[in-house]
């Protein structure tokens, strides 16, 4: 992987991790590092999943896999909250 393919991550994994994050509702307590952590994981996933199903390469915006990943993405955050939520209130 290429430097700018690492920093094409780390950007499409910030915004994945963030509309994921939109998408739970109330008040997340964690850091923005695990959020983006999340996204880029989300990214992966989603686009794994997308490829399954035969939609990852579709014409114009691949819509399908878009919201695949933002769902991904906030099952991660919710995943994330609970288990980091948990520990930290200790």
């Amino acid at each position: 992987m290429t430097v700018t393919g690492i920093i094409t991550a780390i950007v499409i994994g910030a915004i994945i991790g963030a509309l994921g994050r939109l998408v739970v509702p109330g008040r997340q307590g964690i850091p923005i590092w695990l959020t983006i952590v999340i996204g880029i994981v989300a990214a992966l996933i989603g686009t794994a999943i997308a490829g399954a199903f035969g939609v990852a390469s579709t014409g114009g915006i691949d819509w399908i896999e878009l919201v695949l990943q933002i769902a991904v993405a906030a099952v991660g955050v919710i995943l994330a909250v609970s288990l980091y939520g948990r520990r930290s209130v200790r």
